[in-house]
């Protein structure tokens, strides 16, 4: 009966979540973007089984992977012996990257290097970065200087590659942080941030999923360097000519058993570890064993049919709205459109759900799921609006990533600890399939209307919608520091100072503190 209402109340989350972007869709295809009966029936079915699946998949994670994560990030944590759990974190890397669903799509869109070669090449990269965060995480380093360091090394070797290939590299870094890779990693780090007693252990509680993706750039950026590829295409989403409602059914059904086995391959290795862990470790009771395993069961049920939704009902829709929009003769409305898609579409996220309930947890409320969606959705609304400009004038990429990451990394410095890493968490974990199956073939479909260069102008959509909430979210920490402050003063009986006052008086300043707020 618990389970069952707790799936009521996931579930009626999700319609909240999904309606939005439906009814969006829905006004666009009678309006500026006429879709075909056969694409908007299937877009509807899609939108019904995320609803589903998405209700599923977070009472799932609830259940399963936030448990293994944390005993598993508690336990390594433990350990005297470091080089023993550096392993056990580069083997997690690699084998939960190794079958991320949305890596798989991105490798076959590059057909000039072996899908295994790319595969593994970003495995490891995630392996050894989550070694890194391990690493910076019981030395206490901070963030700031460590995403430093490394986003100056990436943007050094994206000059240094080809241009056709940067987008790719960017791209890859908000691919691997899936829907199934997200939570867990998040819990993996809550657990070992646990142990420690310091004020910022619960700060240090984030970050690795940004670190997780520092890895893949760097690594697909060394590939393309040294691999020369010479003919780094995308492959156009095919649109079914549909009859009836029977034939959207159909689709549907030869599409699950597909989706189906990818969910396995992927649960399989994080559930093949967690058994070892727990054969070694003994940590987790019976009935605790019994409660995950039903949870992975929920989790691969919801991610089945979310993935089928999106995937089938999703893609066709994206690519016509684009193309509709961009090849007629008030293509400027692409950017606009864009935007809206683009606030509400962030909120249909399965990671997103679990980022922003994490936060509100570990911050005891104090930084509620509210503002960090509202961050979220702004900066999705940014990001998808500067996409859809690229496309229609065909400014570099690099004239977006540079100056937004050097503000991002300057901000680093001046907002709370914690803010710097939910904000780079959160770039990695808008990036999921929504954008994978929905804006990406919205963005090639309209630069295929107006001619562009697919991989130069559309593709680094990824990368542009992982950029912009490190901004909106440090902005967010940046205005709670700043209120936390005046109200110090306030209390005090003095008059609010100015900004530079603010500054001037850092030490003064009450930094974000979880501990501070119970």
């Amino acid at each position: 009966m618990r389970h069952n209402q707790l799936l009521k109340e996931k579930v009626y989350e999700s319609v909240a979540s999904v309606l939005p972007v439906t009814v969006i869709v829905l006004l666009l295809s009678i309006t500026v973007a006429p879709l075909t009966a056969g694409t908007l029936v299937l877009f509807l079915f899609g939108a019904l089984l995320l609803v589903i699946g998405m209700g599923f998949f977070t009472l799932g994670v609830d259940m399963s992977m936030i448990p293994m994560g944390e005993g598993m990030g508690i336990q390594m944590s433990k350990s005297r012996k470091l080089w023993i759990s550096a392993a056990v974190c580069l083997a997690l890397g690699i084998l939960i990257t190794v079958a991320e669903p949305d890596l798989q799509v991105l490798a076959q869109q590059v057909p000039s290097i072996p899908n295994m070669t790319l595969i593994m090449t970003v495995a490891v990269g995630v392996g050894i970065f989550l070694v890194i965060a391990e690493i910076r995480m019981l030395l206490g380093i901070p963030l700031s200087w460590v995403l430093l360091f490394f986003y100056a090394i990436i943007f050094l070797l994206a000059f240094l590659g080809p241009d056709s290939f940067v987008p790719v590299a960017f791209d890859s870094g908000g691919v691997t942080t899936g829907p199934i890779t997200v939570p867990f990693i998040m819990a993996f780090g809550i657990g070992m941030a646990s142990v420690r007693s310091d004020k910022n252990s619960s700060s240090d509680s984030f970050g690795l999923i940004s670190l997780c993706s520092i890895g893949p750039i760097l690594a697909v950026l060394l590939l393309g360097i040294t691999y020369h590829p010479e003919d780094v295409a995308y492959t156009p989403v095919s649109i079914s000519d549909l009859q009836t409602t029977v034939d959207a059914a159909r689709e549907f059904a030869i599409a699950l058993p597909v989706y189906a086995k990818e969910v396995v391959v992927a649960v399989a290795p994080i559930a093949a570890l967690f058994l070892l862990f727990q054969l070694i470790f003994r940590r987790f009771q019976r009935h605790q064993l019994l409660k995950i395993a039903a949870g992975l069961i929920y989790t691969c049920l919801g991610l089945i049919l979310f993935l089928t939704g999106v995937n089938v009902g999703f893609m066709p829709a994206g690519q016509l709205i684009g193309s509709s929009i961009a090849g007629s003769s008030q293509k400027w409305l692409l950017i606009p459109i864009g935007m809206l898609i683009g606030y509400f579409i962030v909120r249909a996220e399965p990671a997103v759900q679990v980022l922003t309930r994490q936060v509100e947890e570990i911050s005891n409320g104090s930084i509620s799921q509210r503002s960090i969606q509202y961050s979220l959705s702004v900066g999705i609304c940014i990001s998808v609006g500067l996409a859809m400009l690229r496309i229609l004038t065909g400014i570099p990429i690099m004239w977006f990533l540079v100056p937004g990451y050097a503000i991002s990394l300057l901000m680093t410095f001046f907002v709370p600890q914690i803010f710097t890493g939910i904000a780079f968490d959160s770039g990695g974990v808008a990036s999921g399939p929504m954008t994978a199956t929905f804006l990406l073939p919205l963005a090639m479909g309209a630069c295929n209307a107006v001619g562009g260069d697919m991989m130069t102008d559309a593709f680094g959509i990824v990368a542009m919608v992982a950029m912009t909430p490190l901004l909106t979210i440090q902005l967010l920490g940046l205005s709670d520091k700043l209120r936390q402050y005046v109200d110090k003063r306030r209390r005090a009986g003095m008059e609010p100072a100015s900004v530079q006052a603010i500054w001037e008086l850092e030490d003064d300043i009450i930094y974000f503190d979880v501990e501070e707020t119970v």
